[in-house]
């Protein structure tokens, strides 16, 4: 594992009091990080890539923004989650902030490794690196995190399938900014965009600085998106592409757990397998008489699929963490 220093802690600050509403402050097709608690939580990409970590707690009303919407009483015990995000990686990964009945806090330690994210916790200053979920240094060292269930999906997707969702807040912009900047502003996504459309990958690409990095796998690129799904020592990444080019629907087993891996356009999600036979017809996905949404795991008949725990990310940092022949469907 390759680790420097590339800011001071804390350098890019991470949320620790969230407010949430109903407005959004960006574009329809912005990638938002999908919690599904109540009312259902959306924690935009463009503002996570400029703080990284959202420190919230699940089934606590009290941070949703006066006026802005009425979501009601929380049918959700309190659970506290760190909803991460590696702009460099592309690792989108919400986990429990519970370990060993202590509660941690999050937040950005200034380092990289095999450069991801590297998180520390306030409480035992133990360095954890994002897309892995474990602690890599300190009194912590070898504890791993439980990742919770969640989605990437664009923000057009969430208000048309969560209609009574709301929407992380932005932090700075607007009213009372000290350089009179709009949310829009300060939040803008062009570097970001220019690192993802790029061929190179890591750190080198995105500032102009560190090791060059080489990639081998011919069947997809570096930066090609993974849902990874690990389960009782074993790991599996599953590349849009492999999942498309067998019809979009992979009936697979990760440690035992039978799991249901559907991707239709850009967006790819993993639920429990409930043993039915699935397929998309005309862009719709159905099984066992009945359509299917492949956002949420429901059905025109009432039923819901059980979101597994997932991360989405970029191959190569998936590759990075359990290695080249952790993929599906490469060789």
């Amino acid at each position: 594992m390759h680790i420097q220093d590339v800011l001071p802690r804390d350098a890019i600050p991470s949320v620790d009091d969230p407010t949430f509403g109903t407005e959004y402050i960006g574009d329809d097709d912005d990638d938002v990080i999908v919690v599904e608690t109540t009312p259902a939580r959306a924690y935009p990409v463009r503002i996570l890539s400029y703080h990284e970590i959202v420190n919230d707690m699940l089934g606590d009303s009290d941070r949703i923004e006066s006026g802005r919407c009425s979501p009601g009483d929380s049918t959700d015990e309190s659970r506290p989650v760190a909803v991460t995000w590696c702009p460099i990686c592309a690792s989108a990964v919400v986990y429990d902030r519970r370990v060993d009945d202590r509660v941690l806090t999050f937040g950005t330690s200034g380092k990289l490794a095999d450069d991801a994210l590297v998180m520390y916790d306030r409480e035992t200053e133990s360095e954890w690196k994002q897309p892995l979920g474990k602690a890599i240094k300190g009194p912590l060292d070898g504890h791993e995190l439980s990742v919770v269930p969640a989605s990437v999906i664009s923000w057009e997707q969430f208000r048309s399938d969560y209609p009574d969702g709301i929407v992380l807040q932005p932090i700075h912009g607007g009213d009372g900014d000290p350089r009179g900047e709009s949310p829009q502003t300060v939040y803008k996504m062009t570097p970001y965009e220019r690192y993802d459309a790029a061929e190179g990958f890591g750190l080198r690409e995105m500032r102009g600085e560190g090791r060059e990095r080489s990639w081998e796998h011919e069947d997809i690129d570096a930066k090609t998106v993974v849902l990874g799904i690990t389960h009782r020592g074993d790991a599996v990444g599953y590349p849009v592409e492999q999942v498309q080019n067998v019809g979009g629907v992979v009936s697979d087993t990760v440690g035992g757990l039978d799991v249901l891996i559907v991707s239709s356009r850009d967006d790819i999600h993993g639920f429990e397998d409930p043993g039915y036979k699935f397929e998309f017809r005309e862009g719709m996905l159905y099984g066992d008489g009945a359509k299917w949404d492949t956002t949420t795991g429901r059905s025109d008949d009432g039923r819901t699929l059980a979101r597994v725990p997932s991360r989405r990310l970029y191959a190569f940092a998936w590759q990075d963490d359990h290695g080249p022949k952790s993929f599906y469907g490469l060789t």
